[in-house]
């Protein structure tokens, strides 16, 4: 989208895991022209990484304060403190907003190990019969590289609904 807009990117450089050679390879593939280094803990190796990182995390902490549940719950940033797995207001409070049947509200990351053990342990275990299937849907799901491929004249980009509820718009130019 960047590109496509003209911006002047010549490096780019991507934190990994797993195999760093083979998603450099890729994205080089799939940006001809564009200098990419890709590594492990490359926040640790280079300035800019770092940079963006903190950035990230600065913005993180932000959205993070002033969250509003689309559930319309009655929690505070206060109640959940930094929304970290590791920070002991926010264990807390993962521990009484778990739900048995739905889990927890969207603002939860399931995937935290902290996560998974509260829903293990105080939430019903549900079984999909489809589970054991191969759904035609997976089968016919887009690669992940095409998410980095340039858009055909006949897509339009849909702002997802995140960015939308917090009037959050992109940037062109500065």
């Amino acid at each position: 989208y960047a590109l496509d807009k003209g911006a002047n990117i010549t490096k780019v450089f991507v934190d990994t895991v797993g195999d760093a050679g083979n998603y450099q390879a890729k994205l080089s593939n799939l940006f001809p022209g564009i200098e990419i280094t890709v590594s492990a803990k490359a926040d640790a190796k280079f300035p800019i990484v770092s940079a963006a990182s903190i950035c990230a995390k600065v913005m993180r902490d932000t959205v993070v304060k002033s969250w509003r549940f689309i559930e319309d719950l009655p929690y505070t940033a206060e109640d959940f403190g930094s929304g970290y797995p590791s920070d002991p207001n926010t264990k807390k409070w993962l521990q009484g907003a778990v739900q048995s049947i739905f889990g927890f509200p969207q603002f939860v990351r399931f995937s935290w190990s902290t996560c998974s053990k509260l829903l293990e342990s105080k939430a019903v275990a549900v079984h999909w019969e489809d589970d054991d299937e191969e759904d035609e849907a997976v089968k016919n799901t887009a690669k992940i590289t095409q998410f980095f491929q340039r858009p055909t004249e006949s897509q339009t980009y849909k702002q997802h609904r995140f960015f939308k509820e917090r009037l959050l718009q992109p940037v062109d130019s500065f």
